[in-house]
């Protein structure tokens, strides 16, 4: 499903960035709402944030003051303001913002689902609510899904996507594809209270909310110790009257509602909300009024302890969500990272990654003190105690939620780390931040090969990430835009040389894919032997994107794989498809848990080391197609050819610029 038009029904605050988000991404969008007033509210919301933008760059020399001007004009041009339902007929992607009560949102779906295509997919920015109630007020609950943005839509990166219990997997996939489309971060997740992000934060600040009225702790205090504590990028009270307290309010109680006492709902700020004081949204009055605190309490916080309690709690919420299957691993972290600023780049983890920087058995012990003292909400996950009793610690031991290099004495190579376990060997991709094919890992990886094939002992070779969000991301396009002509054609030769090697020789490779596997990273997964897919890998060759075909066997591994129609679909379309469909096609021979993902990849690895090597040689080499040699050469010729093209050089500058590109067919 392809979105050529969208709309936003809700134009508040948030209907209007979302709106920008789309139009700034050159998707046309219709911005619907009751009353005129609050459409031309959310009019000039968005032209606000696209002139925010687009000062920034004028700022930083990327654009002029009159390039600025024109992109405005362009971006809100690409906004339709309306009060009924005139221009739904053609419409591709809804996002209803309306306000968070299921009568209001049931009757929109009701109205939608008379106004649009039936291909349209209905989806909702709510952050908690039933998605599956939600389409059951429709004729199409498969098309139904949620799409729950982050405030400030315009600057937050997350979206989750939600998927009900009739969404159908190609609605969820479409949604994912159109997130990226508008330059978002989509997770996907199941429908439960809260979903993700706002579950395990909620259930880690109600930890802060608790001690702060039971101790009678100044918030002033607690959201300088937090902050100072670095698990969050602010300190809870002052992000509360960020967001509003009314909001945070609603989640709170329904979480409470939902979960129990495990999730604490604070009560001054009840008071607050009643007595009108929200925060920003109502001038500033909220948890504080112009810097100081309208909550009681002037104790002193013992500020590691609160945030001890905090990080401690995350990490059981977020064991849970695994646990019930309502997301991956990966997802979660992810989800964190983008939707509450857990970045690791300031030293903030998310809940996963920082566990397992903690080492898994000082954390369960940690959970087990915290129980005693304050009650079952602090109980050790099942799934924690199962990775402790395996002997799986986390970094220190080389595997906990994620897996770590634990390479080789000796001299290693620069973008890839060789482990050898016996006849098993692991080459790490360590390129970050995104693992992307340059010429460097090319040559690395080549280095890497040699030694394995000299070692004589070695029977199957991994091919894994040590970048717990991305197999790798695809080619670094930009290094291959600064390759003289004679140089990126020795590239492409070596490339191809070592992966068609791969396919022929007795040792045998297993990818083990754990996220993100684009372009030159499918590429290189599709080369070898076998693909293991962690749930949350994602698949793609997006290279039409940029003008260009794929230059490492895309067009020729990809149809062996999948078959030509399905080959042939991802190869021009470019979008990517997730892991249960690239299991479905073949493309992955398994799909497993995140956390499972290595240890699934080495059995499968042990398993192979010990076939006889010369009939693994002769069955590999008997299986051969012979007729990829030619279809390799005749796409390196294509691909020399598309990327000397001038949609080419339009393509990657778009691509390298963060913008829509102009093709002109020459």
């Amino acid at each position: 499903m392809f979105v050529f038009k969208a709309a936003v029904v809700g134009a508040g605050t948030m209907g209007g960035e979302i709106a920008q988000a789309i139009a700034s991404s050159d998707i046309p969008v219709v911005l619907k709402d009751i009353d005129q007033k609050f459409v031309d509210h959310g009019l000039e919301k968005a032209r606000e944030v696209t002139k925010g933008q687009l000062d920034r760059l004028v700022q930083k020399e990327r654009l002029t003051e009159e390039q600025a001007s024109a992109r405005l004009e362009e971006v809100i041009g690409l906004i339709e303001g309306a009060t009924t339902y005139d221009s739904f007929g053609d419409v591709d992607f809804v996002v209803e913002a309306a306000p968070e009560k299921m009568e209001i949102k049931r009757a929109v779906f009701a109205e939608l689902d008379a106004v649009t295509p039936g291909h349209a997919i209905l989806a909702s920015n709510t952050s908690s609510l039933s998605i599956t109630e939600m389409g059951g007020a429709t004729l199409r609950p498969e098309k139904v899904v949620g799409f729950h943005f982050f405030y400030p839509a315009s600057v937050m990166p997350l979206v989750e996507i939600v998927e009900g219990d009739d969404t159908d997997p190609e609605t969820v996939q479409a949604a994912h594809n159109f997130a990226q489309a508008i330059r978002k971060q989509p997770i996907t997740c199941g429908e439960v209270p809260g979903f993700v992000v706002n579950r395990i934060l909620n259930s880690a600040v109600g930890e802060i909310w608790r001690a702060q009225e039971d101790q009678g702790l100044s918030i002033k205090k607690i959201d300088e110790a937090v902050g100072a504590a670095n698990v969050a990028p602010m300190g809870p009270f002052f992000l509360v009257d960020l967001l509003g307290l009314d909001t945070v309010l609603n989640v709170a109680e329904h979480l409470n509602e939902s979960y129990g006492d495990s999730f604490y709902v604070h009560e001054g700020m009840r008071k607050l909300v009643a007595d009108g004081k929200l925060g920003a949204k109502s001038g500033g009055s909220g948890f504080y009024d112009n810097g100081e605190p309208q909550i009681e309490g002037d104790a002193d916080p013992d500020g590691e302890a609160l945030a001890e309690l905090m990080k401690l709690k995350a990490v059981v919420e977020s064991c849970l969500v695994l646990e019930e299957r309502v997301c991956t691993v990966r997802d979660i972290d992810l989800g964190m990272m983008a939707g509450a600023g857990m970045d690791p780049r300031r030293g903030i983890l998310p809940p996963f990654m920082g566990a397992d920087m903690t080492g898994l058995d000082t954390l369960l012990e940690k959970l087990e003190a915290a129980r005693a003292e304050h009650g079952e909400r602090f109980a050790p996950p099942t799934v924690l105690r199962r990775l402790v009793a395996q002997g799986r610690l986390g970094q220190k031991s080389g595997q906990g939620f994620y897996a770590y290099p634990q390479a080789d004495d000796g001299e290693q190579t620069e973008t890839v780390k060789l482990e050898t376990r016996g006849k098993v060997a692991i080459a790490w991709l360590a390129n970050p931040p995104m693992n992307a094919i340059s010429p460097q890992v090319i040559k690395d990886l080549g280095t890497v090969w040699e030694q394995v094939k000299a070692s004589g002992e070695i029977g199957a070779l991994v091919i894994a990430s040590s970048i717990p969000v991305v197999f790798s991301a695809g080619a670094d396009i930009k290094a291959f835009t600064q390759m003289d002509e004679g140089s990126g054609e020795e590239l492409i030769h070596s490339g191809h040389t070592l992966l068609r090697e791969m396919s022929q020789n007795r040792v045998s490779t297993i990818a083990a894919v754990n996220a993100l596997a684009f372009g030159g990273g499918c590429e290189l997964a599709m080369a070898c032997d076998f693909r293991i897919a962690a749930q949350s890998a994602v698949f793609g060759q997006p290279e039409i994107k940029l003008g260009i075909i794929p230059g490492f066997g895309g067009t020729q591994r990809l149809q062996r794989l999948v078959g030509p129609p399905k080959a042939l679909e991802m190869n021009l379309v470019g979008d990517a498809i997730l892991s249960d469909e690239a299991e479905a096609f073949g493309l992955a021979n398994r799909v497993v848990p995140d956390h499972e993902l290595l240890d699934t990849a080495l059995a499968w690895a042990r398993k192979l080391a010990g076939q006889a090597p010369l009939a693994v040689e002769h069955v590999k080499r008997a299986s051969d197609d012979p007729d990829l040699d030619q279809g390799i050469d005749n796409e390196k010729a294509r691909f020399a050819a598309a990327f000397q093209t001038e949609d080419a050089t339009e393509g990657i500058a778009a691509f390298l610029g963060k913008r829509s590109a102009k093709w002109v067919g020459r």
